[in-house]
């Protein structure tokens, strides 16, 4: 078959033939990428001489094989026989020994990805797939490319603290405004319980394809936090002169002169824990396939929860321009549920901050993933980050100070982490199988114990005793692991007042089929 079609052929006036001049489509980038030309490096100049040979007449055909010689052999990356990494953690506990083991199988298969610089394991690691390789929870690894799967679908699964005065505001209180001003669960809130935000508006003019057609999910979830080990959190801050000075030492002067008034005086901490939500798990959806076509020819050997964008290629670029937005969007909803709270407890914001811990982060042109890690690097003046890292319900929340350990790859743990998963927790419980009515009174009483003397609420009423303490390993254990690794300074702590987390509640695909459907 011809690679283009006969040109016609007319009489002209003096009865000669000659071929006419047919209709030319513009050649566009889409046309090159129709072709089979990726976006990448070279792809402007592609264009420019795709344009230039049209213009000059040339076939299809003919233009084709000159932008293929103008490409770069491929080279092939085969993946390396082994990589670098650290482990920052270590076991106290038949059951972690188990638990560091699976994680280190995973690590040494992922590090044998071709464009990764360095690697790391915190204290809170535990694996987070089946497939060999997958990037565990606490894991944390430096590369040349930007890797969807090393956040996963999570993006930006981030805490955000707002301070208050509210001395005489009850702890129940406070809990019922927040469980007011938030929600928990599968889907998003219906049409008419929307919480508007000009943060939309830039999803429905976007044409980035990471992000176009998303403006409805991202809507329908704001002021909404999921489900799974995310919360809302009230608790207690303990304002001393010791912590003023630190913090002003280390180049958090904002923070220093907002609390000097309430030296030797407790403030009110809300602190919210959550990601994008599916607008994340949409754009992660789309990037993961686009790592994955990038690598097919380019290290076939890489499997798809490895696989990378190239940050210099188009794609590439509007995948970080994409994440740019969703970490924006994130950080708003969690700024209008605390916006939400405040207004019903008819108290003021005194300061905010918070982190990240699953997200993708540009430093001195290399990418740093964390997968569930908590950024402790200097910043662009040279003074450590500020740091959120939760253990349990029922314990303190750290405030951190990074110490920029390079050989962790400059993070900290995001949380306590597990040794089990939730199934095997509630064997070891006892009460995994029982039934409902059973189930849901010792799930009760087992969250009761573990949590006594705090307002602890799960949104749809019903105690996840997989989100207990007992869940977790053990805080004490992985504060004195941050330290022994010298991977943050914790300088302060939120004492826990409440907290409220979706609990547990029937899923609807575990919903079983009306016999009258």
């Amino acid at each position: 078959m011809p690679n283009h079609l006969p040109i016609p052929i007319l009489k002209t006036a003096n009865d000669q033939e000659a071929p006419a001049t047919p209709h030319r489509t513009p050649i566009t980038g889409k046309t090159l990428i129709a072709w089979g030309f990726e976006p990448g490096p070279e792809f402007r100049k592609l264009l420019a001489k795709a344009t230039e040979m049209d213009a000059n007449g040339e076939d299809e055909a003919t233009i084709k094989l000159v932008l293929a010689g103008l490409l770069p052999p491929l080279q092939i990356l085969p993946r390396r026989p082994s990589g670098r990494y650290t482990l920052a953690i270590h076991a106290e506990t038949p059951e972690e020994e188990a638990n560091i083991a699976f994680v280190r199988a995973h690590m040494d298969e992922l590090m044998k990805t071709p464009v990764l610089e360095h690697g790391a394991v915190m204290p809170d690691a535990c694996p987070a797939g089946t497939a060999s390789g997958t990037i565990p929870v606490g894991g944390a690894v430096i590369s040349r490319a930007i890797h969807p799967a090393f956040h996963s679908a999570d993006i930006c699964c981030s805490l955000h603290a707002t301070l208050y005065r509210a001395p005489n505001v009850p702890t129940r209180a406070i809990m019922d405004a927040i469980q007011s001003s938030t929600r928990f669960g599968p889907g998003g809130r219906r049409p008419d319980d929307w919480v508007g935000d000009g943060i939309t508006r830039e999803l429905e003019e976007t044409e980035n394809p990471f992000l176009k057609g998303l403006a409805h999910r991202a809507k329908a979830q704001l002021a909404d936090q999921g489900d799974g080990n995310h919360f809302a959190f009230a608790g207690a801050l303990s304002v001393t002169q010791g912590l003023i000075e630190t913090l002003a030492r280390n180049g958090q002067q904002a923070l220093s002169e907002a609390l000097k008034p309430d030296v030797n005086e407790t403030v009110l901490a809300l602190v919210t824990h959550h990601g994008s939500r599916d607008l994340g798990a949409q754009v992660y959806k789309r990037g993961l396939a686009a790592a994955t076509a990038h690598c097919a020819h380019l290290s076939p050997d890489t499997p798809a929860h490895q696989a990378w964008l190239d940050p210099d290629s188009v794609e590439g670029s509007l995948y970080w321009e994409a994440l740019g937005y969703v970490a924006r969007w994130t950080k708003r909803n969690h700024e209008l549920i605390h916006e939400r709270t405040a207004s019903r407890l008819g108290i003021e914001a005194i300061a905010a901050f918070g982190n990240a811990h699953n997200f993708v982060w540009k430093r001195e042109g290399l990418f740093y993933h964390g997968k569930g890690a908590t950024p402790a690097w200097r910043d662009a003046d040279g003074h450590p980050l500020l740091g959120l890292i939760p253990l349990n319900m029922a314990a303190p929340i750290l405030i951190t100070l990074g110490r920029d350990n390079a050989d962790a790859c400059s993070f900290a743990p995001h949380g306590a982490g597990r040794n089990m998963s939730r199934t095997a927790l509630l064997k070891k419980l006892g009460i995994h199988g029982l039934p409902p009515d059973r189930y849901h009174a010792a799930a009760s009483d087992i969250v009761a114990a573990q949590t006594e003397g705090l307002d602890v609420r799960f949104f749809y009423g019903r105690p996840d005793p997989s989100e207990s303490p007992l869940a977790y390993k053990s805080a004490a254990s992985v504060r004195a692991q941050i330290e022994h690794y010298g991977l943050a300074d914790v300088i302060a702590t939120l004492e826990p007042l409440g907290c409220l987390m979706a609990g547990d509640y029937d899923k609807p695909w575990q919903r079983k089929r009306n016999p009258a459907d």
